[in-house]
């Protein structure tokens, strides 16, 4: 197995053949860790738009009393969007059996340039184990682990999830199959020098601190868990992403803190 670490979408050029690949999209604060805690909360599914006007015509092209429009711009829910992106919003009461059509800054856009790979799947902090031992069971020989940055950006708290799943990857596998690249080097690096205390790091981090000046330390609090219980592989099926991962979901599986 290769592993390699992109830090943000634009690094991934045209040259890469993605189709060979099982990628993995991060978006730590907070695109990746809203998908998994609205599919805890059993919505049905979630549908990346790129931009406003395409999520709001895929909203009614499915039906708007089936979906639920969600995302943000400039960190902030959008004018009459339901859902902003903040993993709390998501709740059981709120999304249970209803599409998701979500549409953020940076990580809607880098899992829409994901979607050509083999396999397209959604990593965060909360579920960095999951994803590796997703990956490791599937026999996946090229690894692509693409952060989503913020504003086109290299961003700590994607960087530090890298790697914690890249870290979890090596625990599981053979050591002498797996080869990794100098990015994946440096983002196992970063979490090994941030594990002891990752909610420090992420409010540390450029995005972190902008996101406690607009209200949602919370939000921080939350995306800083590891591995949190239950958590599951959101893949690509299709158009959407759905749970890939069997296991425990449903309205009792989401913790927040």
């Amino acid at each position: 197995m290769f592993i390699n670490v992109k830090f943000a979408p634009s690094m991934v050029g045209s040259d890469h053949d993605l189709k060979q690949s099982s990628v993995v999209v991060i978006d730590t604060l907070r695109a990746t860790s809203t998908i998994i805690a609205a599919l805890m909360a059993g919505a049905r599914e979630v549908i990346a738009a790129a931009t406003i006007e395409e999520a709001v015509a895929i909203s009614h092209r499915l039906g708007t009393e089936r979906t639920l429009l969600g995302g943000e711009r400039g960190g902030l829910r959008i004018k009459g969007f339901h859902l902003g992106n903040s993993p709390g919003e998501y709740t059981p009461e709120v999304v249970h059996g209803k599409t998701i059509v979500l549409t953020t800054s940076n990580g809607s856009g880098a899992l829409l340039k994901a979607r050509q790979a083999a396999q397209t799947l959604c990593g965060a902090l909360l579920n960095a184990s999951a994803v590796a031992r997703h990956l490791a069971a599937g026999g996946t020989r090229e690894v692509l682990l693409l952060c989503s940055g913020s504003g086109g950006n290299v961003s700590l708290e994607d960087s530090i999830a890298a790697g914690a799943i890249l870290a979890e990857l090596l625990a599981v596998q053979d050591s002498e199959s797996v080869t990794i690249s100098d990015g994946a080097r440096i983002a196992l690096w970063l979490f090994n020098e941030c594990r002891n205390d990752l909610h420090a790091a992420l409010r540390a981090s450029e995005h972190g601190k902008v996101l406690t000046e607009l209200g949602f330390a919370h939000d921080l609090d939350y995306c800083a868990q590891l591995d949190i219980p239950n958590a599951p592989v959101p893949a690509f099926a299709g158009s959407s992403i759905k749970v890939q991962q069997s296991g425990p979901t449903g309205p009792t599986a989401a913790r927040f803190v």
